[in-house]
């Protein structure tokens, strides 16, 4: 079974996530953060194999957090989701550590995105926006 961590400030983003995640055979969402903090908290305390993170939260960003976890556990895939994804975004996400971006509103993306970064491979679409 994959674990893996959600989060993002938006209890119904998390919810949404997490429906289509668990309609996925074999995925099962470990847990769920409000904040960077919590976020930082619950992967030190059970490390999930994957970690669905948004990029604006309350009190750190997503591309902060993402420092902290690539730090802690360099192996570890994340996926940067936002609503506002763009080139500038996704560099600096990626020199975070982040394997993978991509909007939050787009289902499709996301599900391929998580199965990407599981078998080691990135997700970093390009769009016909220039991103």
């Amino acid at each position: 079974m994959i674990r893996i961590l959600v989060v993002d400030d938006n209890p119904a983003v998390r919810r949404y996530l997490r429906a289509i995640l668990e309609q996925q055979e074999g995925w099962q969402v470990c847990g769920e953060a409000r904040t960077g903090g919590e976020a930082l908290q619950q992967v030190l305390e059970s490390p999930p194999d994957l970690v669905v993170l948004d990029y604006q939260m309350p009190d750190l960003n997503g591309v902060d957090v993402a420092k902290q976890i690539s730090a802690m556990f360099p192996k570890m895939p994340i996926l940067m989701v936002t609503l506002h994804l763009s080139r500038q975004l996704a560099d600096a996400a990626r020199e975070a550590g982040v394997r993978g971006a991509c909007a939050k509103q787009d289902i499709g993306a996301v599900v391929e995105a998580v199965d990407l970064l599981l078998h080691d491979r990135t997700y970093f679409p390009l769009t016909p926006s220039g991103l």
